[in-house]
């Protein structure tokens, strides 16, 4: 098994966040958890980001999330699409990847997923004779403090798509 060590995962009802953003934070609060792994020292918060990003009632476009995140980190980094091997990739180098599982704009209405629509961390992988798993923090619940939960990948492969944030230059 491959995991991102030290990463911290966030509630997106965490008292800190505006209770109207809530429940669609999921996107920020992916973005946050990313950004705080490799900044240690960022001063944004969720609601923040909510804005930026542009979040809405129904969630974040992932073309947003991608176009966003490049105007708040500049040319510096690199925000993009990610192949499940580049996810792997950039696991292994001790970077979490965002992950969006999305049912509703991908038009796979009818089947069985760990998320209908939904942003999280991904933070690691496992390999076996099962097949791949990808190791998430799922964002929390009310009353409840985000956990890492373990998704099979080939069943919820139709409605997930990946993006990688990773830092290019050494300032």
């Amino acid at each position: 098994m491959k995991q991102v060590e030290g990463f911290q995962g966030q509630s997106q009802y965490n008292d800190e966040i505006d209770i109207r953003f809530q429940p669609s934070a999921c996107g920020p609060v992916t973005a946050f958890t990313i950004l705080r792994h490799h900044l240690h020292n960022s001063t944004i918060n969720v609601n923040e980001l909510y804005r930026i990003l542009g979040g809405t009632r129904i969630g974040l476009f992932k073309w947003r999330f991608i176009r966003n995140m490049r105007k708040l980190l500049g040319s510096g980094w690199k925000v993009a699409h990610c192949t499940i091997e580049e996810l792997k990739e950039e696991i292994n180098e001790g970077r979490p990847v965002a992950a969006k599982f999305d049912k509703w704009f991908t038009f796979h209405w009818f089947g069985e997923y760990a998320f209908d629509y939904h942003w999280v961390p991904v933070i690691g992988y496992r390999e076996d004779d099962s097949g791949l798993t990808l190791l998430v923090h799922d964002n929390g619940g009310r009353n409840r403090e985000s956990r890492i939960r373990a998704i099979p990948y080939e069943p919820n492969k139709p409605i997930l798509s990946f993006i990688k944030i990773r830092k290019t230059t050494a300032k």
